[in-house]
């Protein structure tokens, strides 16, 4: 009786379901119907957290903002994602504050410290903000994004076959993109350096994000096609998709995103011909002290370079270094100008997370202008994951990111050493390179605001952390 008794009350509430979306889709109300993917995913969340995790690494690269929509709201976010990355902070706090058993070795982490005190200076910046409520957006969205790329994706790892899931995962959204960017480049009969700044829109909002991503999964994608252990079939997939993605970085036009991939390259060699440590901080002092010589002959060098952004890949090659033309790498200098100038006026607690893209107008100065300026200053961010978080967090600011980034290169480089699983060096590995390409090209923009490049940031850092707990020599004693 009580098998039919609860039959009928699942009839019931679909039958009443039926009739209550068909009465709003009558009066234009089209939102009614989203409740059962809702419903669906809070059950997922609960019942199968790792699953939904992974189907969400999937749908970021395919993720949309909101103000593609055409609404008029105060806020902006990526859909689906960022709504479910926002549940899925909800039902972590309440699975800690119920529950409690999160793993305590992740917890008392090196890396997961400096993020525990990078939050912490954030929080304090958003209570000194000069606009609270855009910082406690910005600090409630890297929440969310800490929350299940980092804590939750170093469980995921646990699993060590996950490590390529999570790579595959993103990897199958984004060959997606390219295919829609190089479709509407091919649309237009040739591959035009102006065409690449808006071929991935709206899943990239410009070529250098775009590029960015490209850069840093080719190096996971690389690994994947290489690696000893895979089958063939396995390295004939992931060699097509290493070429398509080639195809896709090339045509991005992002020049930041190339010389990030060929620093990553550089770092590759370095370890696989084991270079000592004080070499390669020898050769960079000497580096340094070399171009302090020559810097007056390098200077005028580089202001006589006329050559602009080209079609021809050669020529805007050679366009990185032109500071005298150039409109998008002199509108680089006036970000960063005035980012320095934002960080003179607030030294130590600055203007407040997420602020800069508000209130750097009024430090543009006439003659650092350049065709691409506005003189709202709504055209973006400081274009640097350095200096953003200098004028917006103060020197504190700055600092703990970059305690974020050595502390989990020396988990990495530790994690690899010590892992007896070759498949998971490989992988951690090309998780140490792909986050070099985005520590390089952070130089030159940041995007880490964003889910498209949080994902990959967060993951590959707690995948790193995952293999130096859960998969290391010492680990692997003990159990």
């Amino acid at each position: 009786m009580l098998k039919n008794i609860n039959k009928w009350w699942a009839y019931g509430g679909a039958i009443i379901f039926v009739l209550l979306n068909a009465f709003f889709i009558y009066k234009e109300f089209f939102y009614f119907s989203l409740i059962p993917i809702v419903l669906l995913l809070v059950v997922a969340a609960f019942l199968a957290l790792d699953k939904l995790l992974l189907a969400l690494v999937f749908m970021v690269p395919l993720s949309v903002p909101l103000s593609e929509f055409g609404l008029n709201l105060p806020i902006d976010m990526f859909l689906p994602t960022e709504p479910l990355l926002a549940g899925i902070l909800l039902i972590f706090i309440l699975k800690l504050i119920f529950e409690g058993n999160f793993d305590h070795k992740v917890l008392v982490h090196p890396v997961s410290i400096s993020i525990y005190l990078y939050l912490t200076w954030m929080l304090v910046t958003t209570i000194t903000s000069t606009m609270p409520l855009v910082s406690i957006k910005y600090m409630a969205s890297k929440l969310w994004f800490l929350t299940a790329f980092y804590f939750l994706a170093t469980q995921l790892f646990k699993n060590k076959a996950n490590a390529q899931r999570y790579y595959s995962y993103y990897v199958y959204g984004l060959v997606i993109v390219v295919f829609y960017a190089l479709y509407r480049h091919a649309t237009y009969g040739i591959f035009q350096e102006k065409i690449a700044h808006w071929s991935a829109n709206p899943f990239y909002k410009d070529h250098t994000s775009y590029g960015a991503i490209l850069a840093f999964f080719i190096p996971p994608v690389a690994t994947m096609t290489f690696i000893k252990v895979s089958s063939a079939r396995k390295k004939f997939a992931f060699g097509t998709i290493l070429f398509i993605l080639s195809m896709g970085l090339i045509f991005s036009y992002s020049r930041a995103a190339w010389l990030s991939l060929l620093g990553a390259f550089g770092l590759w060699a370095i370890i696989k011909l084991r270079i000592k440590l004080w070499v390669v901080l020898t050769s960079i002092v000497t580096v340094g002290i070399i171009v302090l010589f020559v810097a007056p002959n390098l200077s005028r060098s580089l202001k006589s370079n006329k050559q602009d952004s080209s079609t021809d890949l050669a020529k805007h090659v050679q366009s990185m270094s032109n500071i005298t033309t150039d409109a998008s790498n002199l509108e680089r200098f006036n970000r960063w100008n005035c980012a320095i100038r934002m960080f003179k006026e607030k030294p130590v607690f600055g203007w407040g997370p997420g602020t800069y893209m508000f209130q750097y107008a009024p430090f543009q100065i006439s003659s650092e202008k350049t065709i691409i300026s506005t003189n709202q200053g709504d055209g973006g961010n400081a274009h640097s994951e350095y200096l953003g978080p200098l004028s917006e967090q103060g020197v504190l600011g700055t600092v703990l990111f970059i305690a974020i980034i050595i502390s989990t290169l020396i988990t990495g480089f530790r994690a690899i050493k010590n892992c007896p699983s070759y498949e998971l060096r490989s992988l951690g590995l090309a998780a140490i390179l792909g986050l070099s390409t985005y520590y390089a090209h952070g130089i030159l923009n940041n995007f880490l605001d964003t889910d498209k490049i949080s994902a990959p940031f967060w993951g590959f850092t707690a995948l790193l952390v995952a293999i130096d707990i859960y998969h290391s020599n010492k680990e692997v004693k003990e159990n």
